[in-house]
């Protein structure tokens, strides 16, 4: 680092984050680097690909600047790999399955070498044959896309990502195949294809035929023919209670891609990577990098001349990444080679607008947004094919094909989740505005530490409205709306997620995609607890009509893993409901919505936890099951966690508060394993969460999990299931 240069302060979540997944270590996991020296290995390593001294040099340097100061930096992979053994840098693969037994297990071995260094990789399953379709070598019936899906997933559960990263999967089914309705079920019960993220491709035929009420042609794969018809309105409806239910399956308007695919002669889109963002011939990869506009205010003004330089600096590093990447298999170097497609994203949207006092949800907003991404994307270009008259432009490139001048690059910008790199950043994850802005954190000891969005606290202390008892408010409402201590300008400028309306989320997907989004973007359509599945329908077609290329909602508090860390639970929730004769014991109905969840005891054994739920979503009851074993300790145990089940459950019945029944498990509990430590954690995830739901703790360090970006993220940790 020069002399002169400003060094760069991190916050202790990003040290945290850092720490866990991206410095080196030595033989005893001791950390061996900074962020100095991350960033100076991946420079170093990136800019190596130019030989000339002097430029290599100036390059060398300019990588390492931006990444050091954060104006932009490139995906999980890079800032892992660059620079070591692994030395894969992408992030995002999309692989074939043939229809054949080699060809699905060739799939499954290709995945885990993906999975091995660091990559996600997305799948369609619609080259395989439907489910009782003839197998003519073996004379039977083939099983259908489903169980390999099964197969594929258990797979993915055995391999850790570069020893750092989960694999993560995209699942991709055709609305034209005979298994379609199999598959929009799949997900329904959430114990199943964890490791996958699954999405419906819908065609035009397809919508056309919803448009008209009519019915639409079901295609054997193996053959090509016609097998029979569904009615397009049952079909959509099923996608959309499932939807609902918990934001699974996903759409993916396939035909809308396919129009924008800049090398329709070597194919057509299949997949996308595991969060949507990046649709990829089969055997194309892509290696991605955010610009942070939260860097580029400058007095009030986007200062357009620096983001210039950056995102040409970012294009050379994009393209360069390429060139020194060790791809895992042959095919993925060959095509990758042909094309040359790079994703350059962004992060700190929200930021931006915020400093420029604009609500993400206006049409103010949309407007800015929508052209600082096409100047990204005008600016990326335009040194791409600078890039192609110094280097050559991709080998795969036609200008009788592709209408456009000769460049480097086949595709240039995406807009991916940024979950983690976005914490290391302190900014806003991708083009998603804030989830909260101030939050609750659970510390040792039942304290309440309150974290303030440093642009609220900055604005609240300028404006004289900053105290502590309204940011605890805040963290308690979740919302900075309809506090009257805050100026509703400021309540517009700081609306997050939850509170803009579902319309505003899709409308500014669809500005950004047509304004400056080669291939597609990760974004999640929040919709509120209450929302019904006509307001889930209404988001699908006008996403469809508005030209997105794909679609994830994700309705408050609709599954397991619900996560939010703002306050749990309205003061409702805590206190008991008693009447004026004492406590009311709520009369059980003959019928209760349930949830299962899967623990472990001290001796690793299963164990079921059943919890049901009231008509309001409250837990009502809870049973724990085992597996039938004749051990006479476990008969023993059985009855010990039966009673304390029945106990547990009285007491919700007579609405004693959750906290004291937490409590309570805690001064029971002997072990982390056992039954009380087991709900403790339950109901605290319930606590940590909406009114609605269970929240689902981090696997890795007992933070909450947030969904955004179509994706479970710990804010904490930087866990995240996708990337």
């Amino acid at each position: 680092m020069t002399p002169d240069m400003k060094k760069q302060v991190l916050t202790s979540t990003a040290e945290t984050v850092l720490a866990r997944r991206y410095y080196l270590k030595d033989s005893s996991g001791k950390c061996v680097e900074t962020w100095e020296t991350l960033a100076r290995r991946v420079a170093d390593c990136v800019a190596a690909v130019d030989k000339d001294p002097e430029y290599h040099e100036q390059l060398r340097d300019n990588f390492f600047d931006m990444i050091y100061h954060m104006d932009f930096l490139p995906n999980s992979p890079c800032l892992m790999n660059a620079g070591t053994d692994i030395g894969q840098l992408s992030a995002c693969f999309v692989l074939p399955i043939e229809d054949s037994m080699d060809g699905i297990f060739t799939a499954i071995r290709n995945g885990a070498l993906v999975h091995k260094t660091g990559g996600g990789t997305g799948y369609s399953f619609s080259r395989l044959r439907s489910k009782n379709a003839s197998v003519r070598s073996t004379q039977g019936v083939a099983s259908g896309p489903l169980s390999f899906a099964a197969v594929f997933d258990a797979a993915t559960e055995t391999i850790k990502q570069g020893g750092k990263r989960r694999g993560a999967n995209m699942g991709v089914l055709r609305i034209d195949h005979p298994d379609i309705m199999d598959f929009i079920s799949a997900k329904e019960d959430q114990s199943k294809f964890n490791n996958f993220n699954f999405s419906v491709a819908v065609t035009d035929i397809f919508m056309q035929a919803l448009e008209d009420d009519d019915e639409y042609d079901l295609i054997e794969p193996s053959n090509g023919k016609v097998v029979r018809q569904l009615n397009a309105r049952v079909v959509f409806d099923k996608i959309i209670d499932l939807a609902y239910h918990n934001g699974e399956p996903g759409v993916l308007f396939i035909d809308t891609a396919n129009r924008d695919n800049s090398t329709p002669q070597l194919g057509d889109f299949e997949a996308t990577n595991p969060c949507g963002e990046q649709w990829l011939l089969p055997y194309e990869s892509c290696n991605l990098g955010s610009v942070n506009l939260a860097r580029f205010v400058k007095e009030g003004k986007i200062d357009f001349d620096r983001l210039r330089k950056i995102v040409e600096n970012a294009t050379v590093f994009l393209d360069n990444v390429i060139d020194c990447n060790r791809f895992p298999i042959p095919e993925i170097q060959e095509m990758t080679l042909q094309t040359r497609k790079i994703g350059m994203g962004i992060m700190g949207l929200h930021d931006l607008l915020i400093q420029l006092a604009i609500p993400y949800g206006s049409e103010e907003g949309r407007r800015v947004s929508g052209e600082l991404m096409q100047f990204i994307r005008d600016v990326a270009e335009e040194r791409s094919i600078r890039l192609a008259e110094e280097k050559g432009p991709f080998p795969a490139y036609d200008g009788l094909v592709n209408a456009y001048p000769p460049r480097r690059n086949a595709a240039l910008t995406s807009i991916q989740p940024t979950g983690t790199v976005s914490m290391i950043a302190d900014c806003a994850s991708g083009c998603e505005p804030y989830f909260s802005i101030v939050m609750v954190k659970h510390v040792m000891d039942d304290d309440r530490l309150i974290m303030v969005n440093k642009h609220f606290e900055e604005v609240a202390r300028k404006e004289g409205f900053y105290s502590e008892e309204l940011m605890s408010k805040v963290a308690d409402s979740g919302t900075v709306m309809g506090h009257v201590e805050i100026p509703e300008k400021w309540q517009a400028v700081f609306c997050t997620a939850q509170d803009i309306a579902p319309e505003d989320h899709i409308r500014m997907q669809s500005v950004l995609q047509k304004n400056g989004v080669d291939s597609s973007i990760s974004k999640t359509i929040n919709l509120p607890s209450d929302a019904t599945r006509d307001d889930v329908e209404f988001a699908y077609l006008t996403g469809y009509r508005l030209g997105c290329k794909g679609l994830t909602v994700y309705r408050d508090g609709s599954r397991d893993s619900q996560v939010l860390n703002t306050k749990a639970s309205s003061e409702e929730e805590k206190m008991a409901m008693v009447s004026e004769h004492g406590p009311t014991k709520r009369i059980l109905p003959d019928t209760l919505d349930a949830k299962r969840y899967r623990v472990k005891d001290q001796h690793q054994k299963s164990v079921y936890i059943i919890v049901c739920f009231d008509e309001n979503e409250k837990p009502m009851e809870v049973f724990a099951k085992f597996p039938f074993d004749n051990r006479v300790d476990l008969k023993d145990k059985s009855t010990m966690w039966t009673t304390t089940c029945r106990l547990v459950s009285l007491a919700l019945r007579f609405n004693v508060p959750m906290d004291e029944i937490i409590k309570q498990l805690d001064r029971s509990s002997g072990h982390m394993l056992d039954l009380p430590a087991q709900l403790s954690k339950l109901f605290k995830s319930f606590m940590a969460g909406t009114q609605k739901g269970f929240a689902s703790t981090c696997p890795e360090c007992t933070g909450a999990l947030r969904f955004e970006e179509g994706c479970e993220t710990c804010h904490d940790c930087g866990y995240s299931k996708c990337s």
